[in-house]
């Protein structure tokens, strides 16, 4: 049976989405949400060292956003455009065979053949969909390089506010240039904390997904079966996938900071019969209810936008009954929402309790999904 994308809907307070990170970036609400039985306690993020057992790894994604937003000009092959050279914005996506997947603003100025200046840029329209591909003259460090001098910052279009700096818009920890997001769960960490984090015995070890474009859109289907899941390029190295792989024999968890991050671990997974090995890539696995988690234990998250596939899998993760659950109390509690807003855990105690999610809650939450008696938050 199909299960209706309206499921994961509902109304937001404008007043509720956050337009700047808190300062301290560790003074953010934290919601800490039972994996099993939906229990709920409301702390400050600087906590989370409390949630956080000795041996347990912490697994964070790198990523690095670049300003990915350019002004160009078009040359156009269209004798009837030749003459004006019509001003266009460029957002650079990723790079992708050689060549840079784009969107273009606006797409009537652009056809097959046309060159694009922007700056000392030039590349040439290689096709055109929603998606422009484009095959610069320059390597795609030159692109990268004259982007992050000249370009402007790719903020969600949720917020109004553009931050002043790029930093404003990175982890802390933020290494890997590819991002035309940044990975947000991850806004709520400093430096501090996490020497906190290690000090406690907590494992940390990266890795890389570069966030496109596809995580700000609402799903467009009507059904999550209808949906086609966008690509995005991972990297995980065998330091890492040994460590993880080291922590799983061992019965210690896995914490997962951010979707990004679930979704490179079990994208990997998936791809190797369910266990984390190195590889580079594009993943795009579609978590929904009923997905049976390989590798994460427990989840470190912000609050989703409605009928996103990021609220998707953190209901396949705790359930649909228990996230809109939580949900509903955050809105009463005017909790701050999406890429700058506040976070949740989702936590187990341990992994004997995580095994018991794993392999039936996780089966379950089909039905609870069909189930149309769950109130959405109001």
């Amino acid at each position: 049976m199909a299960t209706p994308v309206s499921l994961f809907d509902y109304d937001l307070p404008q007043e509720l989405i956050a337009q700047h990170s808190v300062e301290p970036r560790d003074h953010s609400r934290l919601m800490v949400v039972g994996r099993k039985t939906g229990e709920r306690q409301h702390k400050r993020f600087y906590e989370i060292v409390d949630e956080l057992h000795p041996g347990d790894a912490l697994v964070m994604n790198n990523t690095k956003v670049f300003r990915a937003r350019l002004e160009a000009t078009v040359q156009s092959v269209s004798l009837r455009a030749q003459r004006s050279n019509p001003s266009i914005e460029l957002f650079l996506l990723r790079p992708r065979n050689g060549m840079w997947e784009a969107l273009v603003k606006p797409g009537r100025h652009i056809h097959v053949g046309d060159t694009i200046h922007a700056g000392e840029l030039e590349g040439k329209v290689i096709s055109k969909s929603d998606i422009v591909t484009i095959n610069f003259v320059q390597s795609d460090k030159i692109v990268l390089d004259y982007a992050n001098a000249h370009g402007q910052i790719p903020i969600p279009p949720y917020v109004y506010e553009t931050p002043k700096t790029l930093e404003q818009y990175q982890t802390v920890y933020a290494q890997e240039t590819g991002s035309v997001a940044a990975p947000t769960a991850g806004f709520h960490f400093t430096q501090e904390l996490l020497e906190k984090i290690r000090a406690k015995g907590v494992e940390i070890h990266y890795v890389t997904l570069h966030v496109g474009l596809g995580t700000f859109r609402p799903m467009k289907s009507e059904t999550l079966e209808a949906h086609e899941m966008h690509r995005e390029f991972v990297t995980i190295d065998s330091n890492t996938t040994q460590a993880i792989n080291r922590a799983k024999q061992e019965g210690r968890r896995v914490i997962a900071v951010g979707t990004t991050t679930v979704r490179t671990l079990e994208g990997v997974a998936a791809l190797h019969h369910g266990h984390i090995e190195p590889f580079t890539g594009d993943v795009n696995l579609f978590i929904t209810p009923g997905f049976e988690f390989k590798v994460v234990d427990a989840l470190i998250t912000n609050f989703h936008l409605p009928k996103s596939t990021l609220l998707v899998l953190v209901s396949a993760f705790a359930t649909r009954e228990h996230i809109f659950s939580a949900y509903q109390e955050a809105i009463r509690e005017h909790y701050r929402f999406f890429s700058f807003g506040d976070a949740m855990f989702i936590s187990i105690r341990n992994i004997d309790e995580n095994k018991r999610i794993v392999y039936t809650s996780a089966r379950n939450s089909t039905n609870q999904v069909e189930d149309n008696d769950h109130p959405v938050p109001p």
